[in-house]
C-alpha cells in the first residue's frame, strides 16, 4: 500500500512537470515529500540503499505520469480547463498547513516577509512575460545538442525549485512544443517499433536528459544547504511560491467558461485536489 502511495505521488509530479503554470516542486512540498527527495538525491553516494528505496517508486510514478497520464491530463486541459486547473490548485494549496506548521513556531521578521513577497512576485510575473516568440528548431547539430544540455539543466532547476513551472520557462524560451513533439514522437516510435523515430529521440533528447541529471544533483545540493542553514527563511520563500502558484496557473489558462456547471464542477475538482494532497501527504514531515 505504501509503495502504491509513493507511485501515485510520483505520477502527480510527472504530470505537473509538463503542465504550464504547474510546479512539480510545489506539489512535492504539498505532499510532504520534498525534503525526502532532496535528501535521497544528495545522499545517493553516501546512502545508496535508502536513497534508491525513496527514489525508485517515485521515479516509476514520474515516468507513468509523464508518459501515460499526460495524455489524459492534456485532454482534460483541452476540454475542461477550469476544472482541471482548479484540481491542480487544490493539489498545491492542500499542502499549506504542512508549510505553515514550522513557520508559525518561529519569530516573524521583516526579512522573512520580504523574502516571501519577493518569491510571490517572481512566480506572479513569469506568466506575464512574452511567450509568443519563435519556437526552437530541433536539428542534428552540435549547437542543438549544447542547447538541449542547457535546457536540461534549466528544467532540472524548475523541477527542484518549488513554485517555478518548468513548462512555463520552456514556453518562454520557445522549447515547450518542440520538446513535447519530440517526446511524443519518441514514445510513438517505441510503441510502433519505428527505429528512425527512436534514434531521433535518443539523439535529440539525450543531451537534455544528461543535463537534467547534472542539474538535479547540483541544485539539490544547493537546496539542501539552504534548508539546512536557513530553513525557516527558505520556508517563507516556499510559502510565497505556493501562494503565487494559483495566480500562475490561472494566467496560463485560456479564458474559461464561467457557466454554472463548469463553476460547480470546478469547485468539486478543487475539493478533490485538496483531498488527494491530504491523503497522499506525509504527516510526519515537521513534528
Amino acid at each position: 500500500m505504501k509503495l502504491l502511495k509513493e507511485i501515485c505521488r510520483g505520477s502527480l509530479l510527472g504530470v505537473a512537470n509538463i503542465m504550464p503554470g504547474v510546479s512539480g516542486g510545489t506539489l512535492a512540498i504539498s505532499m510532504g515529500i520534498y525534503d525526502k527527495i532532496i535528501y535521497a538525491v544528495t545522499h545517493l553516494r553516501k546512502d545508496p540503499k535508502n536513497s534508491i528505496r525513496i527514489l525508485a517508486p517515485i521515479g516509476v510514478g514520474v515516468l507513468l505520469g509523464f508518459i501515460g497520464l499526460s495524455y489524459i491530463i492534456r485532454w482534460l486541459f483541452m476540454f475542461y480547463p477550469l476544472q482541471t486547473n482548479l484540481l491542480f490548485i487544490g493539489l498545491v494549496l492542500g499542502g499549506l498547513p504542512e508549510i505553515v506548521k514550522p513557520i508559525r513556531r518561529e519569530k516573524i521578521t521583516a526579512v522573512r516577509i520580504l523574502v516571501c513577497l519577493l518569491f510571490f512576485s517572481l512566480v506572479s510575473v513569469l506568466p506575464l512575460l512574452n511567450i509568443s516568440g519563435k519556437e526552437a528548431v530541433m536539428d542534428f547539430s552540435f549547437l542543438t545538442g549544447a542547447k538541449m544540455f542547457g535546457i536540461g539543466i534549466i528544467s532540472a532547476a524548475t523541477m527542484v525549485v518549488p513554485g517555478v513551472s518548468g513548462s512555463m520557462i520552456l514556453l518562454i524560451l520557445g522549447y515547450y512544443q518542440p520538446l513535447l513533439d519530440e517526446i511524443t514522437g519518441c514514445i510513438n516510435g517505441l510503441l510502433l517499433m519505428d527505429g528512425n523515430r527512436i534514434l531521433r529521440g535518443i539523439i535529440l533528447l539525450g543531451p537534455a536528459v544528461i543535463g537534467v541529471g547534472v542539474g538535479i544533483i547540483v541544485i539539490a545540493k544547493l537546496v539542501e544547504y539552504l534548508l539546512g542553514h536557513h530553513k525557516i527563511t527558505s520556508y517563507w520563500a516556499i510559502l510565497g511560491l505556493i501562494l503565487a502558484s494559483p495566480i500562475g496557473i490561472f494566467l496560463e489558462m485560456e479564458t474559461p467558461s464561467w457557466d454554472i456547471l463548469p463553476v460547480l464542477t470546478g469547485i468539486l475538482a478543487l475539493g478533490l485536489g485538496l483531498f488527494v494532497t491530504n491523503r497522499l501527504g506525509e504527516k510526519d514531515t515537521e513534528e
